[in-house]
C-alpha cells in the first residue's frame, strides 16, 4: 500500500515580496518528498482586520478561503519574522481569524525559521499557537539562517546543506502528521 500524500499549507508571516521567510517556504515546496505537497498561502495581505462582528456567516471571502485551506491541510508550516520583538501584525491578524475555526485545534504546526534571531517573536508565536491548541511539532521545526542574505528559493534548493535540512524536516513533519 502506497503512503498517502501529506498536504501542508505554508504560511509566511511576511508581506514583503523578497521575504526570506517566503523564500524558505517556496524552497520547501520545491524540496518536498514525493508523498508531500507544500502549498504556499498567498492571501495574508487580503484578510480584513479581525473583528468578532464579522466572524459570522457569511464570512468575508478571504477569511472563508483561509479557513478552508487550513481545514484541508494535514499540517501548517509557518515562517514568520520578528517585528518589534513580536509577531508581525498581518500574521497575528490571520491567527486571530483562525481562533474560532473548528479545523484549527490539534492542527500540527512546524516552524521553518529564516533567522537565528527573533527569540521574542518565536516565544510569542509559540504561546499564541499553544493557546489556540495547535499541535507543535518541534522535531520538524528548523532554523535556516537567511537574515541579510537576499536569498531566493532557488538558491536555497541549490545549497546541499540547506536542501538536506529542509527535506529531512519535511519527512519528519509528514510522519508526525500521520501519527
Amino acid at each position: 500500500m502506497e503512503p498517502r500524500t501529506t498536504h501542508l499549507l505554508a504560511i509566511s508571516g511576511s508581506l514583503r515580496e523578497a521575504s526570506t521567510n517566503t523564500a524558505l517556504l517556496r524552497a520547501a515546496s520545491l524540496l518536498a518528498p514525493d508523498d508531500v505537497t507544500v502549498r504556499l498561502y498567498v492571501g495574508l495581505g487580503g484578510l480584513p482586520h479581525f473583528n468578532p462582528d464579522l466572524d459570522v456567516d457569511p464570512l468575508p471571502a478571504a477569511v472563508a478561503d483561509l479557513r478552508e485551506q487550513v481545514a484541508a491541510a494535514d499540517g501548517l508550516l509557518i515562517s514568520a519574522p520578528e517585528y518589534a520583538r513580536g509577531v508581525p501584525g498581518a500574521f497575528k491578524n490571520a491567527l486571530d481569524w483562525l481562533v474560532s475555526s473548528e479545523a484549527f485545534p490539534g492542527k500540527p504546526v512546524a516552524f521553518f525559521l529564516a533567522s537565528t534571531r527573533g527569540v521574542a517573536s518565536q516565544a510569542a508565536l509559540r504561546l499564541i499557537l499553544e493557546t489556540m491548541s495547535a499541535r507543535l511539532i518541534d522535531d520538524a521545526s528548523i532554523t535556516i539562517p537567511l537574515l541579510g542574505t537576499h536569498t531566493d528559493a532557488r538558491a536555497i534548493v541549490d545549497d546541499p546543506a540547506m536542501a538536506r535540512t529542509i527535506g529531512e524536516a519535511l519527512m519528519r513533519f509528514a510522519s508526525a502528521t500521520r501519527a
